[in-house]
């Protein structure tokens, strides 16, 4: 392990120079720290090098230049076709994908491994702005949270190698489901005319107030407890019922509200219908096998 007094000139190696890795490797670079890049592709390393870099021209030799590596590549196959068994190093891979991909590359590594997933685009990297979510073992993330701390805001959640992605993949969700539901809405609005700037406003406040309403059904959830307080899935089903003939009479794509209304019928038929929206939490957690 480092000591804490060294971190700020700790070498550091990145594998892998995407976008997002470039901007990895010039945080570093920037905050003052010996940095060593690899790329398959060589010549993605030369701003890097002209910037102050070393290159490394094979993985082996990045591993073994610096007691930090980062890894930054396209999937999880891609890091297990790059990296063996590593001693004496801490890596920290920041590749998209699953939580058990990440539990595998753990198990195959071995030693000091951090997960991570970067919630923020390769421009907010090294600004306030950037946040990586870190699992793995605390004594490791505690470490070296000041030297990972120039790419972003850490958040360490736990020592299970599979929770940073597992909660990248449930944002993700997230997000695409809001953005789907603009994408929708402005379709149906473009029918009349009204340009998507205009929806935007109005959705960005819609937007807003339902995410205030996420603390209560996170409590109700965590309870298993799921009062109508606003309204029951009955009503909401209703409502659903009425996008979906919106959506048909105007000539818009009808699939995503038919979806809604199928979980919300099937919440019905299990006897949730005088229930608040948060007990369509069963439907999710039902595996798709089970309603087949």
């Amino acid at each position: 392990m480092s000591n804490n007094d060294d971190n700020e000139s700790m070498p550091v190696s990145v594998i892998g120079l995407g976008l997002m890795g470039q901007a990895l490797a010039t945080a570093f670079l920037r905050a003052g720290h010996p940095t060593t890049v690899w790329n398959r592709t060589a010549a993605k390393a030369d701003d890097l090098v002209a910037a102050g870099a070393a290159r490394a021209e094979s993985v082996t030799e990045a591993v073994a230049a610096s007691p930090l590596v980062v890894v930054c590549v396209s999937d999880y196959d891609a890091v297990a076709a790059l990296l063996e068994p590593v001693a004496g190093r801490v890596v920290v891979n920041l590749t998209s994908g699953t939580s058990t991909q990440a539990r595998e590359t753990a198990a195959r590594l071995g030693g000091a491994y951090l997960d991570g997933a970067i919630m923020a685009l390769p421009q907010a990297i090294g600004t306030s702005d950037a946040v990586i979510l870190y699992s793995g073992p605390q004594v490791v993330y505690d470490e070296y949270a000041s030297v990972l701390g120039v790419l972003a805001g850490g958040v360490h959640l736990g020592e299970d190698h599979g929770l940073a992605a597992l909660n990248d993949v449930a944002t993700l969700g997230l997000m695409w489901s809001i953005l789907n539901g603009f994408l929708h809405g402005a379709a149906l609005l473009a029918t009349a005319g009204v340009p998507a700037t205009v929806f935007a406003a109005t959705a960005k406040e819609n937007a807003a107030m339902v995410a205030d309403w996420l603390a209560g059904y996170a409590q109700q959830i965590d309870d298993g407890d799921f009062p109508a307080l606003d309204s029951t899935i009955d009503t909401h089903l209703g409502a659903m019922r009425h996008l979906v003939e919106e959506s048909d009479n105007v000539g818009v794509n009808g699939e995503l509200p038919r979806f809604i209304t199928a979980l919300a019928e099937r919440a019905v038929a299990d006897g949730r219908g005088g229930s608040g929206y948060a007990a369509l939490i069963e439907q999710f957690r039902a595996p798709a096998a089970v309603r087949a």
